[in-house]
């Protein structure tokens, strides 16, 4: 893979995501107030050429996926496969418990707030980040550093398009709801010298 293809590819991923996302997905949420299935069919599509750029973001030894052998050390491979399966269980195990139609944007019956949404308002996405840092874990290279905040740019915007929808459906509850639940993740901090909770 030469370099202009390393760099228009991504940069072209990008362009596409931030049509998809900010500027079609976020009309529709305004004209429908659901997604159309075409409108989630092309979140796929963003998503299914993101994970495409794996095989441009890491080194030409990564032929095939799930080889054993390709990592720099057994160990790095056995903790980027171990994160890998967290990941999987956390973005697709929460998606089922949210349900199919709803985390696709397509089906809306109030604002979910138990469960995983206790502590990330978007633990699908946390579970993505998981996927691609273990999978980067697992193929060290400079480049999965590339692929790595390409994902945080696109979900990033995938997730400021909900945010502005979930704003105008559910008005002060949500506000209220992001005052409670961090948009990533709730680490629990305590101040120094306080008892534990």
């Amino acid at each position: 893979m030469n370099l202009v293809s390393m760099i228009f590819l991504p940069l072209l991923l990008l362009l596409f995501a931030y049509l998809v996302f900010r500027i079609l997905v976020r009309r529709v949420y305004l004209e429908r107030g659901r997604l159309s299935v075409i409108s989630s069919g092309l979140q796929l599509v963003v998503f299914a050429g993101y994970f495409g750029l794996g095989y441009l973001f890491n080194p030409p030894e990564w032929i095939v996926f799930w080889m054993i052998g390709s990592a720099s050390s057994r160990e790095l491979f056995t903790a980027g496969f171990l994160i890998v399966c967290i990941g999987l269980v956390v973005a697709f195990g929460t998606m089922f418990w949210f349900g199919i139609g709803r985390a696709f944007g397509v089906h809306q019956d109030g604002l979910k707030k138990t469960g995983p949404y206790r502590l990330s308002r978007n633990p699908q996405v946390i579970g993505g980040y998981l996927l691609v840092a273990g999978t980067s874990l697992q193929w060290p290279s400079l480049y999965a550093i590339g692929w790595i905040l390409i994902y945080a740019v696109i979900a990033h915007w995938m997730i400021i398009t909900e945010e502005e929808h979930l704003h105008r459906l559910f008005g002060e509850e949500y506000q209220a709801y992001c005052a409670e639940v961090p948009r990533y993740l709730r680490v629990k901090m305590r101040a120094k010298g306080t008892a534990p909770d």
